[in-house]
């Protein structure tokens, strides 16, 4: 092999100024002489070809021009871990640091920095007693000098790995290790399942996204993580999912984020990890939800304990999802937004109260807590709403005569729940659905000047479209006072003591989610 290129090149990663590659090729390029390496790059707008030159292949690429020849000598290969640590942190062998033992260093007067922390002076004087070590973008490439190092989080993030063996490698340099963070390394993993390794015992957490890795590679090198409780698995090309037979079953949070899941039925192949409390599954292209071995208004044993679920940002279109996760028996919280099924509804706040209707355990909606008397107003209204359907599908105030069509059942399965929990709706209550007019956009609201009582409450009906400066013009016409000067929030009648400030005079009184009978609060 020619100078100055590794022994080993063939498949390692590189950088070439700032771009990453990984080379797959090493040799000559005829008619040129000398020796060239064939980078296929991360980003192929840096390439030329894919890998065809002259006519000749000599390599492979995924993008058509996603690769191109550099001299060796513009290629750098990395540097080991314990010397990124120590570029890293300022310990330099002959001034700054002395050998106590073989295995522990003394930091000298410079500052070392920490994973959050700005910076430390002399609080940490030994390697081994550093919490945590970034090296993120410091060229790692492969251990090194073996040097045990303890206590100790790692970030192996965006640096020159290019396989699971060199971070296997490096990790047996450091005891009690809980976190580590590989992502942003393209590297292999073992093909065939390993055995338990010594290597990472205690290890909790463990970020892989962008490294492209497979579920079925996952599960290979999951025996080796007895204790982990939050893989992150973000980006990876993840499409099928198998199902964890005795691994990865202390997991509590698994994040498969950007990942283009082949259905949503995969999911079902990791319903059964009993630790798993929160499901992260942001834009992976699921467009549907289900649990088939629970019926209406029944339990799954599905993810039974799952408490946080995220499915923004996927193609979710029919409200029967919505209606599968009420049959998780612990889910708490739930993030869905940026779906088709969040436009079928003009008025957000209607579908945030549908949502918390059709799922009776949820606590935290989209981030935003759900109160008890929300969901009692969201309830009581889902009731109204949908009693028509339910007579005219054979509800009855009638215990005897009650038997609602399947249909039905299917569409709201928690109507009969509901019924019992607060009562039939009574013929006066039921609501009807009705069409989007003028008339019907206009909201009837009391408005109050709570630190003035003097002046009496008026009501008055407005475009449920006017905006907020439109409000405090009407308002100054009202009360003579200028609205630069006016401060505005309302109470909702369903909410009461819950104020909410109506801060952006550009915004719609319909943004707010105000409606009919709200009271309008104005100071100044």
């Amino acid at each position: 092999m020619a100078t100055g290129v590794p022994s080993d090149a063939l498949g390692r990663r590189l950088l070439c100024g700032r771009e990453y590659g990984t080379v797959r090729y090493v040799g000559s390029v005829p008619p040129t002489a000398g020796i060239w390496l064939g980078v296929e790059w991360d980003d192929p707008q840096r390439g030329k070809h894919d890998g065809t030159y002259e006519g000749t292949q000599y390599f492979k690429c995924r993008h058509p021009k996603g690769g191109s020849f550099i001299r060796p000598n513009k290629a750098n290969f990395g540097v080991d871990f314990l010397t990124a640590v120590k570029d890293r942190y300022g310990l330099n062998d002959d001034q700054d640091a002395q050998h106590e033992t073989e295995n522990t260093f003394v930091i000298g007067k410079k500052t070392v920095e920490f994973v959050g922390i700005d910076s430390i002076a002399e609080k940490q004087r030994q390697l081994n007693q550093l919490v945590d070590i970034s090296v993120r973008e410091y060229a790692v490439s492969h251990a090194g000098q073996k040097e045990e190092i303890s206590r100790t989080r790692i970030d192996l993030s965006k640096n020159l790995i290019s396989s699971w063996e060199t971070v296997t490698a490096i990790a047996s340099q450091v005891q009690n290790l809980e976190s580590l963070n590989t992502s942003e390394n393209k590297m292999k993993f073992p093909s065939t399942s390993t055995s338990i390794s010594s290597v990472f015992p205690k290890l909790k957490i463990l970020a892989l996204n962008q490294t492209e890795i497979t579920w079925a590679e996952v599960l290979h090198c999951a025996p080796g993580w007895p204790a982990l409780e939050e893989l992150y698995l973000s980006s990876n090309n993840i499409t099928v999912l198998e199902r964890p037979n005795n691994v990865l079953q202390t997991l509590k949070l698994l994040d498969l984020s950007d990942n283009q899941l082949l259905d949503g039925n995969q999911l079902q192949l990791i319903a059964h990890l009993p630790r798993l409390e929160q499901l992260i599954l942001r834009n992976t292209g699921i467009s549907s939800i289900c649990f088939p071995d629970a019926g209406f208004g029944c339990k799954s044993k599905m993810f039974p304990s799952l408490k946080h679920l995220a499915i923004n940002d996927n193609k979710i279109a029919q409200w029967s999802s919505i209606n599968e996760l009420d049959k998780l028996p612990s889910l708490q919280s739930l993030q869905c937004h940026n779906n088709p099924l969040m436009e079928t509804e003009k008025n957000p706040e209607t579908l945030r109260q549908l949502i918390i209707a059709k799922i009776g355990q949820l606590q935290v909606l989209n981030k935003s807590e759900i109160l008890p008397a929300e969901r009692k107003g969201a309830e009581l209204d889902y009731r109204k709403i949908f009693g028509k359907d339910w007579l005219a599908a054979g509800g009855s105030w009638n215990p005897e005569k009650n038997k609602p069509s399947e249909e039905f059942l299917a569409a709201h399965p928690r109507y009969s729940s509901l019924c019992l929990k607060y009562g039939a709706p009574e013929e006066g209550e039921l609501k009807e659905q009705q069409p989007l007019t003028l008339k019907n956009q206009l909201l009837t609201l009391t408005i109050k000047c709570p630190e003035n009582p003097e002046q009496k409450p008026v009501e008055r009906k407005l475009p449920e479209s006017m905006t907020i400066q439109r409000v405090k013009g009407l308002l100054y016409r009202l009360l003579k006072i200028p609205g630069s000067e006016l401060k505005l929030s309302y109470e909702s009648s369903k909410l009461e003591g819950k104020e909410v400030e109506l801060d952006n005079d550009l915004k719609p009184l319909q943004f707010y989610s105000i409606e009919n009978g709200d009271c309008v609060l104005v100071r100044w």
